[in-house]
């Protein structure tokens, strides 16, 4: 047990070595009003004069004061016995600065940057304290006007630590309901299990007051107790008196004035309080403590892993990188890759969606006879009869108007290719960030990669166009109205101008006799009649006017149109669905599978290169840096684990257990 407090000392000292500050060790954390004597406290419990004194705020930054008891004879003290003593320092006792140096404060404020005394000496207990600023309300000469804000978030910040006890100090002479170190402990600590009162400057008193009250807890309870201190005067101070002559004369005062408590106050008696409280809080502390720090060991082993080791093997390392970022790259295409997105589609799901979804949905929101109205239609059939009336819809206005439709393919087909590519460019970022961490370290190379993969994907994108562009001028190169799914077209096609032929025969010969026929036959020579707009011959004449677009159309006009479009239809949903089938393949065949073919043997032939090897391997700035600290964390983590689990297995242990390993 009571080597747990020199233990804790000295991983504080470790972690302010390597500057780590996560860890909340135990230690005594001594609040204050100004001049409350808390220095006093703490030089009594030294036994010797070691802090500064003065006016206002002398104590400016926080002072962590670890105190190691020493045996007075003890072998390494002898081996420095030299060196102290021509410092003029006793050997049994010495101190060590532990914060860093080179560093300055300017005079005026305070600074949240602890300053780290060690203190050697045979007349102290092991003990850790930190001395904080007084709290102050008023600035006064060069402080900043916020001076009170910054004192009490400086001092909120050592007593939230729940692993810290707080010491408050609070004069004898004044109100404890008014202490401000009593208000700041309530706060963090509502119930009062870390709290330690010392009521200092009791001998300064008002005649006939004493403070038996206080002390036997009457007016403010305090869970951990209250003792009773007195202080050095300032009269003392200047006829240089002794802090062990101080001790003798505080004993003789509480014998005097407080007879039933002077065993149970005093700066002695204070400093085994502090001693036991902190040795029983450490050993409570050692389970959580234990498991912060194996949370921290395996957080420190993963960040270092990361990082990667220190390239030996430049040609080795390259392949490595390279081989392994081309997997990753194929798998995030194949679905097998191990770091798999839940927020959103990656890869090759993405392109499947891209296929089935966007793209298929886009063709079949596609009407067949979209942008035609029954007037074009009219009009092509017009068209392609020229000057000669046809019985029957002819067939070069059925292809120009089909023709028309299928080039409507073409838009999408060349999106859904674009929208492959940029998914391809997509999953560069995410095997670099997800997949191959190494990457990270070498800035040069993953430039390099990202642009090699990108100059793949972009000498393949115009191959791809071009290929999905030869898909719809396939379809546009022959329109096969032998198609075996176009068979019931076709029949219906012939139905209707059949029906349209018979009826047209049928109306006009019942209507008709020999005389009009022979009329109808040489119009040009009657200039000077006018036929009806329902004749043939006025239909040809209207091809050179505008045609209304409200006109309505003729029974036959109506036929015409419907059997065109139900061709048009017809072919064109078996266009579509050869696109929509044809247009993935192409792009898997063309774009993707050939980058996962190729990929590998790109990077290397680009990158694999004598003269490249040390540019690309070059690591950030930063890596090697981080590299060395979370080591040595790594490190310091692992021994402070080990530590902390022998010693929670020797402070838990059964008494009868120890005394058994002892005998042998």
């Amino acid at each position: 047990m009571e080597t747990l407090i020199p233990i804790i000392n000295r991983l504080q000292e470790v972690f302010l070595t390597v500057g780590a500050e996560i860890i909340q060790l135990p230690q005594i954390v001594v609040v204050g009003s100004q001049s409350s004597g808390k220095s006093s406290v703490l030089e009594s419990l030294v036994g010797c004069d070691f802090l500064p004194r003065g006016s206002g705020i002398v104590t400016r930054r926080p002072l962590v004061l670890q105190l190691v008891n020493v045996p007075p004879l003890e072998e390494q003290v002898m081996l420095l016995n030299s060196f102290f003593c021509l410092q003029g320092i006793k050997a049994e006792e010495w101190g060590t600065f532990l914060h860093r140096k080179n560093q300055t404060l300017t005079l005026g404020g305070i600074s949240p940057e602890p300053i780290h005394l060690k203190i050697y000496s045979p007349n102290v207990l092991n003990l850790t304290l930190v001395d904080l600023p007084g709290i102050t309300k008023v600035p006064v000469g060069d402080q900043p006007e916020d001076i009170e804000t910054q004192v009490q978030e400086m001092i909120l910040s050592f007593i939230s630590n729940p692993n810290s006890l707080i010491l408050c100090v609070s004069p004898a002479n004044s109100d404890l309901a008014t202490s401000d170190a009593l208000k700041l402990a309530r706060e963090v600590d509502p119930d009062g299990r870390r709290t330690l009162l010392v009521v200092s400057k009791l001998d300064l008193m008002d005649a006939g007051t004493d403070a038996l009250e206080v002390l036997l807890g009457r007016v403010i309870p305090v869970r951990l107790g209250i003792i009773g201190v007195v202080n050095r005067s300032q009269h003392d101070l200047n006829t240089q008196k002794t802090v062990a002559d101080a001790c003798r004369d505080e004993q003789a005062f509480l014998q005097r004035h407080y007879p039933s408590l002077a065993s149970r106050c005093g700066s002695r008696y204070l400093a085994r309080t502090l001693s036991r409280l902190l040795m029983h809080h450490i050993r409570d502390c050692l389970p959580e403590l234990k498991t912060r720090v194996t949370v921290l060991s395996a957080q420190y082993q993963a960040r270092l892993s990361s990082y990667g080791e220190p390239v030996e093997d430049h040609s080795a390392t390259l392949l490595q990188i390279v081989t392994k970022f081309a997997t990753d790259y194929c798998n995030t295409i194949e679905g097998t890759a191990r770091h798999i997105q839940t927020s959103e589609l990656c890869g090759g799901a993405r392109i499947c969606y891209i296929f089935h979804e966007t793209f298929g949905r886009t063709l079949q929101s596609i009407d067949p006879l979209g942008g035609l109205t029954e007037l074009d239609i009219l009009t092509a059939i017009r068209n392609a009869t020229g000057p000669r009336p046809a019985l029957f819809v002819p067939e070069v206005s059925f292809e120009l108007l089909v023709k028309r439709q299928i080039k409507r393919l073409e838009e999408p087909s060349l999106r859904c290719v674009e929208l492959v590519h940029e998914e391809l460019q997509r999953i560069i970022q995410h095997c670099s960030s997800y997949s191959t961490q190494e990457l990270l370290r070498f800035p040069k190379l993953h430039d390099s990669i990202v642009e090699v993969v990108t100059s793949l994907l972009r000498k393949r994108l115009p191959i791809t166009n071009e290929m999905v562009h030869n898909l719809v001028a396939i379809e546009l190169a022959y329109i096969n109205t032998k198609h075996p799914d176009f068979t019931d077209a076709a029949q219906v096609s012939a139905s209707v101008n059949s029906q349209q032929v018979f009826m047209y025969i049928q109306t006009h010969t019942e209507s008709l006799d020999g005389k009009r026929w022979k009329n109808e036959k040489l119009p040009s020579e009657d200039k000077g009649s006018v036929p009806g707009f329902g004749s043939p011959s006025k239909a040809v004449n209207l091809l050179d006017t505008a045609v209304p677009i409200s006109r309505k159309l003729s029974a036959r006009e109506q036929r015409d149109c419907e059997v065109i479009q139900r061709l048009i239809k017809s072919y064109f949903l078996i266009v579509r669905k050869n696109i929509q089938d044809s247009v993935p393949k192409t792009v898997m065949h063309f774009l993707v599978n050939f980058v996962k073919e190729r990929l590998q043997s790109e990077l290397v032939g680009q990158l694999y290169k004598q003269p490249l090897l040390q540019e690309l391997l070059i690591e950030s700035q930063d890596t090697a840096q981080q590299r060395t600290e979370v080591s040595h964390m790594l490190e310091v983590s692992v021994c402070t684990v080990v530590i902390l689990i022998i010693f929670i297995s020797f402070t838990y242990m059964p008494k009868g257990i120890l005394v058994t390993r002892r005998s042998y």
